[in-house]
């Protein structure tokens, strides 16, 4: 693997950069880089200007609207646009559902949703835990049962993230329970909006903050046409999703930027009257932060580079996901430290007028808290830990 960039990759990072420049507002970035709410609005605000450049879709084969970028490509764009505050792309959609509706849809699938998606006229949710099935997600009790030409589906989903603002949400629901779980699960698309019987309560994080949800559905009528793949083979549509979410949450642009913020706070921000990045022990901890990213960097280049023969990530997502976990939430922490006593507060209204302690501050325990998270959807990296002994080292 050429881990250097050759001159097109160059030209080609150049011009996102000046793409980003013109098209990303002011208004945008600011908030992301000082970890401030990104409200939906300011999400489909870029998207949209993505679409209508042709980047949107970057993981998209191209007869379906994707670039056709390779992955040297989508990783020099992840990171630019992280470096220069983009809010991150909203992944059910885009990352998640579409490339199920692409590898496992119907034509009639295809042709409706995949547009909806790139225009971002639907915002999608997914439907994966329940309250008894997390890590163990095989073990979901939401049922469907067939009556004629609808599924019945009955049952509750939960950790639904922003799902307060979708309209259509993809669940895996148990149709058959009389065989083994991972073989009686279908893969479903149900209309939030327009489908009566689906209730969305907020669950409010150690944050403060309304992003996730529980999901409850009451004799939900979904129409046959919404089954993708087929009946109770849903499990392979819900393994091959998982692999691009856990290579996504790595984060190894969001991670860069981070920590070339975090080095520049510590340069600026003083202690015992000198910067804090001379404090032997700050200093320590930001050159392993900065060590242990170079090596996911590398896991990650390793794994789109395998991906150029049109592979898809496999059980190295696995490495992916914990390493990158690992130092985003490291990074947080960090911040936190720098904070000191600042970071004790919520970055509620009141707090706000009244801000006290350097810029950075505010937001650190709220960043802290939200990013635990991180080593726990997508799979725990408890649970990633055994992917890697059984399919990679073979225990």
């Amino acid at each position: 693997m050429d881990i250097q960039y050759n001159e097109a990759e160059l030209a080609f990072r150049d011009e996102v950069r000046a793409f980003v420049a013109e098209k990303l507002p002011k208004s945008i970035s600011d908030k992301v880089k000082s970890s401030e709410h990104v409200s939906p609005d300011d999400m489909i605000t870029w998207q949209r200007a993505l679409y209508e450049k042709g980047w949107l879709a970057i993981n998209w084969p191209e007869e379906h609207g994707g670039p056709g970028w390779s992955p040297i490509q989508k990783h020099i764009f992840e990171e630019e646009t992280a470096e220069a505050g983009a809010p991150r792309i909203l992944p059910f959609g885009l990352n998640m559902v579409a490339p199920v509706i692409i590898k496992f849809g119907t034509q009639a699938q295809k042709d409706y949703y995949l547009p909806r998606i790139l225009k971002s006229e639907d915002w999608w949710a997914q439907g994966y835990s329940e309250p008894g099935a997390g890590s163990d997600l095989a073990s979901l009790k939401c049922r469907a049962e067939r009556d004629g030409d609808h599924y019945i589906v009955n049952g509750q989903k939960t950790w639904t993230t922003l799902g307060q603002h979708a309209n259509m949400i993809f669940v895996l629901v148990r149709t058959d329970t009389t065989v083994k779980k991972q073989e009686g699960i279908s893969f479903l698309l149900v209309d939030m909006e327009n489908t009566p019987g689906v209730t969305v309560r907020p669950l409010i994080t150690l944050d403060g903050a309304h992003e996730v949800n529980e999901v409850f559905f009451d004799n939900v009528k979904v129409p046959v046409e919404n089954l993708v793949g087929e009946e109770n083979k849903g499990w392979t549509c819900a393994k091959y999703l998982l692999t691009f979410e856990r290579t996504g949450i790595a984060g190894v642009g969001i991670s860069k930027a981070a920590l070339a913020h975090l080095t520049e706070i510590a340069r600026n921000e003083k202690a015992e009257g000198k910067p804090l990045i001379e404090h032997p022990r700050v200093a320590e901890k930001l050159v392993e932060l900065e060590l242990e990213l170079m090596a996911v960097e590398m896991t990650n280049l390793r794994v789109v580079s395998a991906a150029e023969a049109g592979g898809v990530p496999g059980a190295e997502s696995s490495f992916l996901k914990i390493m990158g976990t690992e130092v985003r939430q490291k990074i947080s922490d960090l911040y936190r430290e720098l904070a000191g006593p600042y970071a004790l507060p919520f970055p509620d209204e009141e707090i706000i007028e009244d801000a006290i302690g350097p810029d950075f501050s505010g937001s650190a325990a709220s960043t802290y808290f939200n990013l635990r998270k991180l080593s726990i959807f997508g799979g725990s990296n408890e649970i990633q830990k055994n992917i890697i002994s059984k399919a990679i080292l073979g225990l």
